[in-house]
């Protein structure tokens, strides 16, 4: 198993720098710019982040045309830039660091990576590291409750449709489920608003920020009840639809394995029912969920909260990198596409040891990574 994690571990280095590669190249054709951006403000103009910048296509990291006299032409390289002063045009591009070759400025990005330092963010002035710690609480607070809510419910609920497969209790769940799954959480999230955050009816719940203003002054059990009382309604609306996903998946891998032989082979000897299932079904058919867990974790961490965060006023990592990509900031941008890159790397390697602890007759040391 060490080899197996050692391998892995490995794996990761050419996996993150492949990432940010094809995803650096891409920024370099992305139009409007931060340089480009700073332009506009400048001539007092608005920017729209999706015009393509004139001249070669190649966004902030164009290359400088000449005119005949030989002089480097600002206007061709940022749209916008008539008139002002090319020593100007020069500082914008040191200040945001485009004033470097492309390959010195990736090179950089992995060597400051490598000690995770993002720099600073190019709009607010502050450190990249800085803005993600701030915003981590919300994050993890959506992620985490979510993930053991939606995961505590779902499994024990996916076991129970399987034994009782076909029943009035499979079926009545099973329509409930499927109307969970088809409803969006962001159009859940505004009918919860209607209802209970004062919409139209009932004002029972806050609709911004993750605990009151006077958290600080409230006693340690107030403090509890008045996080989860912020928590309320995002937890509900983004764990609606992932209830369908887990329990159908947890019924149909229990249904597969209780068919199998030795299922049957366990109840001739006089196993009692419990005992099948628990003892024998279980960890076989729990392999599956456990398979998809890297993915529905990273998207509630990211992408599954950015609407919620958005609805409910909830200033996260999602609604964070979201404004950054539309911002073009890019410390931003690069900052959290690592992060979770890495992240997600990191918890499918878990999820791989875990299929160990569940079932030890998985042996990765034998398997070709």
């Amino acid at each position: 198993m060490g080899a197996y994690i050692i391998r892995r571990l490995l794996l990761m280095i050419p996996t993150i720098f492949g990432i940010l590669l094809i995803s650096f190249a891409v920024v370099q054709f992305a139009p409007g710019g931060p340089v480009e951006r700073k332009i506009a403000e400048l001539e007092g103009m608005n920017v729209d982040p999706t015009s393509r910048i004139g001249g070669t296509g190649g966004g902030d990291f164009a290359n400088n045309t000449s005119d005949a006299s030989g002089e480097t032409s600002v206007t061709s390289k940022y749209r916008g830039a008539q008139g002002l002063d090319p020593e100007i045009i020069a500082k914008l591009e040191k200040m945001y660091g485009f004033d470097k070759p492309v390959h010195e400025r990736f090179y950089l990005m992995l060597k400051n990576y490598l000690v995770f330092d993002f720099g600073e963010s190019f709009f607010s002035g502050r450190r990249v590291t800085d803005l993600i710690v701030e915003k981590l609480p919300v994050s993890i607070s959506l992620g985490l409750w979510m993930l053991l809510i939606s995961y505590s419910i779902s499994i024990p609920l996916g076991i129970r449709k399987a034994v009782k497969d076909g029943s009035t209790f499979d079926v009545w769940t099973s329509g409930v489920i499927i109307v969970g799954y088809a409803i969006p959480g962001f159009l859940f999230a505004v009918i919860l608003i209607v209802l209970f955050a004062g919409g139209s009816y009932w004002d029972l719940f806050p609709l911004r920020n993750l605990v009151s203003d006077n958290f600080d002054q409230l006693s340690w059990w107030e403090k509890i009840i008045d996080y989860f009382w912020h928590l309320t309604l995002p937890i509900i609306a983004m764990a609606v639809g992932a209830f369908a996903t887990t329990s159908l998946l947890t019924k149909n891998s229990f249904l597969d394995e209780i068919k199998k032989q030795y299922v049957m082979t366990a109840r001739a000897k006089g196993l009692g029912e419990r005992e099948v299932l628990y003892g024998h079904v279980f960890r076989n058919a729990m392999l599956i969920v456990i398979a998809g867990f890297p993915g529905a974790f990273i998207g509630a961490f990211f992408a599954g909260s950015l609407l919620i965060e958005t609805i409910f006023n909830l200033d996260g990592l999602g609604l964070l990198s979201f404004n950054s990509i539309i911002g073009r900031d890019y410390p931003v941008v690069f900052a959290n596409l690592y992060i979770f890159s890495l992240l997600g790397l990191v918890v499918s390697l878990i999820s791989d040891l875990t299929y160990t602890w569940i079932d030890p007759r998985i042996d990765f040391e034998t398997r070709e990574v």
